[in-house]
């Protein structure tokens, strides 16, 4: 426990929309046919999530400063890219979250009113109590997460599914399903930029702890958050499979309505006793990712903005509270003006977080060549294999989805 930090972080920020939403909706729609797609894509994108952590461990620097070595020109772009990601992204979590909200029986409260709460309620965390008390919020909502989704997958198996014997729903491999697929991807465990974060976290934790990452604990903490992930991701298709799948229930795009299938759906199977918890599953992973998230961007940001512009490093905190209040605000605006649509916010950004992968992969690839990397700590033979295997895996879907959409 004492070692864990920036990868259960990064944990708590994957399970939530990827899991919540396009893990159980995969589960649902598809049964087991995406369960191979699902341990394929987290195999392709851990050498690349490792590097995040490994390269701060090996070199003392956080990982953005390893882009500029590379060239300006790869911060500027992963500025860009962040900078609308960020946005989007703070939306689509906190709308999810404030759609759940909405079940907590408390009258009067629209969705934008309660995402703007969860965002402020994140900012207030972040600004007052650091990242000591984002570390111990992340670590308790984990484990909260973790206990109570595979408590309700367990009594879901036991309970049995809900298709008819024999029953057989749609297949994921036709054109009509491939957009779903490439969501799918996008953001499972989480988008690849996303690697950034355990990296600058890590710099955090330094000064917490006033002592040096150390390679043995820092790929404790990435593999335990990694692998929580992963099997919180395989869990949520299974309870999509057991709980919806051949319900014969068409899944809304409108939020308030999606959060009370979702619920309902699954207190009607396990049992509405369970319905608290199913609630206290389904918040627990939006609270998380959305804490982290309101954290992650901004904080990339004005890492990436002060290494561009040096004058600004001596105002680290201004520019910080600046971009924080400037993505949600953003994050607010979007949530405000597109509270219906739901699922067409999340499918933009969950394919943009895809699209964008081989590029994030490829990249961070590139940083562990860099001379200042020592010898032992360069990506071994194997590495360097399943690297180039992950980035034609990304680049081939990516190039498939854009010709199927354009051509």
């Amino acid at each position: 426990m004492r070692y864990l930090g920036p990868g259960i972080l990064l944990a708590g920020a994957a399970i939530g929309g990827s899991h919540l939403v396009a893990s159980t909706q995969a589960g649902a729609h598809y049964g087991w046919s995406l369960l191979g797609i699902l341990f394929l894509v987290n195999l392709f994108k851990y050498p690349f999530f490792r590097y995040g952590q490994r390269y701060t461990a090996a070199t003392g620097e956080s990982i953005l400063q390893g882009y500029m070595r590379l060239g300006r020109p790869y911060l500027v772009l992963f500025f860009v890219l962040n900078l609308v990601a960020g946005i989007a992204n703070i939306a689509g979590v906190s709308m999810i979250t404030g759609s759940l909200a909405t079940n907590l029986g408390i009258g009067g409260i629209s969705i934008p009113t309660w995402s703007a709460l969860f965002m402020a309620s994140s900012v207030l965390v972040i600004i007052f109590g650091g990242f000591g008390l984002l570390r111990r919020i992340g670590k308790l909502v984990v484990a909260v997460l973790g206990l109570s989704t595979i408590v309700a997958m367990v009594i879901s198996l036991v309970n049995g599914p809900v298709a008819e014997p024999g029953y057989v729903g749609e297949s994921p491999w036709t054109t009509a399903s491939f957009g779903f697929v490439i969501m799918f991807m996008g953001w499972m465990p989480a988008p690849i930029e996303s690697s950034v974060w355990p990296s600058l976290w890590m710099k955090s934790q330094e000064k917490l702890r006033k002592q040096a990452a150390v390679m043995r604990e820092t790929m404790i903490d990435f593999h335990v958050g990694y692998y929580a992930s992963v099997i919180l991701a395989f869990v949520f298709l299974v309870l999509g499979k057991m709980v919806m799948y051949g319900s014969g229930t068409e899944l809304s795009a409108q939020g308030t309505v999606f959060a009370r299938q979702l619920i309902d759906l699954y207190s009607e199977t396990i049992g509405h006793w369970a319905r608290p918890l199913i609630i206290l599953a389904a918040l627990s992973a939006m609270v998380s990712t959305t804490l982290t998230t309101i954290d992650a961007y901004p904080r990339s940001l004005t890492h990436t903005t002060t290494l561009l512009f040096d004058p600004l490093l001596a105002h680290y905190r201004k520019v910080q509270y600046f971009w924080l209040l400037s993505g949600i605000t953003g994050a607010y605006l979007l949530i405000r003006f597109f509270v219906d649509q739901l699922g067409d916010m999340l499918t933009v950004a969950m394919t943009t977080s895809f699209l964008s992968s081989p590029l994030f992969a490829y990249i961070n690839y590139r940083v562990m060549a860099l001379d200042v990397v020592p010898d032992q700590y360069r990506p071994k033979a194997w590495e360097r294999y399943l690297s180039l295997t992950g980035i034609a895996f990304l680049t081939g879907f990516g190039v498939i989805f854009v010709y199927h959409v354009f051509f």
